[in-house]
């Protein structure tokens, strides 16, 4: 059976373990929660096609069949990895909303959850888990810089922030109807009101309604984030509460807010928690 595919991406620290625990309850949708190499895969294969000097020749000689047989063999790779009983099978992977114009190509049914929260919390949030590991350093040693230049560092285009946040930043150039297949979920709005939240995406998905229990919400296979070039394990909880707030420096925060008006313009323009969908 051909299941319809979900693929949750967005800025880290932002509630996509929460959300695919949550996801997996409904018995419509098969979510293993785990960051998945799909997507980079699917980017390989891309690549490699792309430098092969044997597909470089019969794109030379036969274009349209040489392209064509890369096309049904991603399309195919990408369906036996998404195969499922189910109705919906989830993805999770940060880098699917850059690649969201190869993807509708290979599944035009894809729709992409997109998780957000305050960028000055995510920060805070890093900072916070580094000091509870400071005898170990991150991938690329940010632990030898202060505060401010760690914080500087993670948002640089390809450290752990930046680029999920240059995605996001390019979806405003994209066509009408690529945007209407994506769904931003705010960590605020989920931690706050989750069954308003998840009511909305359900339907969005084309679901039945679904309960969830919050008081029950069943854990997944749990991972480490030392492939997004972390160094702690990630954390999931069986019941929602509302997050511990992060201490940031008020230079930090302005930094951040500063560089990025045009982020809190298009998702947090209230700063009010309020549950939208932008």
């Amino acid at each position: 059976m051909s299941a319809n595919f979900v693929a949750v991406t967005g800025l880290p620290r932002a509630g996509s373990t929460l959300l695919c625990q949550l996801l997996a309850m409904h018995p419509e949708i098969a979510c293993e929660g785990l960051s998945s190499p799909l997507c980079n895969l699917l980017l390989g294969i891309r690549r490699m096609a792309s430098d092969d000097q044997f597909m470089l020749s019969q794109l030379d000689n036969a274009f349209d069949s040489g392209y064509g047989h890369l096309q049904d063999a991603m399309q195919g790779f990408l369906r036996g990895w998404l195969k499922s009983d189910r109705k919906i099978v989830v993805d999770k992977n940060r880098a699917w909303l850059h690649c969201i114009e190869m993807t509708l190509k290979l599944a035009p049914e894809t729709k992409m959850i997109v998780c957000l929260r305050e960028l000055g919390q995510i920060c805070g949030s890093i900072e916070a888990q580094h000091q509870k590991t400071i005898m170990l350093d991150f991938i690329d040693h940010l632990a030898d810089y202060d505060r401010f230049g760690r914080a500087d560092m993670l948002f640089a285009k390809d450290k752990v922030i930046g680029a999920p946040l240059i995605s996001i930043h390019a979806v405003q150039d994209l066509p009408r109807e690529i945007q209407e297949r994506l769904f931003f979920m705010r960590f605020e709005d989920l931690t706050e009101n989750p069954r308003a939240v998840m009511k909305k995406l359900y339907k969005w998905l084309g679901l039945s309604e679904f309960e969830i229990d919050l008081d029950n919400i069943p854990a997944l296979a749990r991972e480490s984030d030392s492939h997004y070039r972390m160094k702690y394990l990630h954390a999931q909880q069986n019941s929602i509460g509302r997050p511990k707030r992060h201490e940031i420096s008020p230079r930090i925060q302005s930094q951040i807010e500063s560089a990025y008006a045009w982020y809190y313009q298009l998702y947090y323009p209230d700063r009010s928690g309020s549950c939208s969908n932008p």
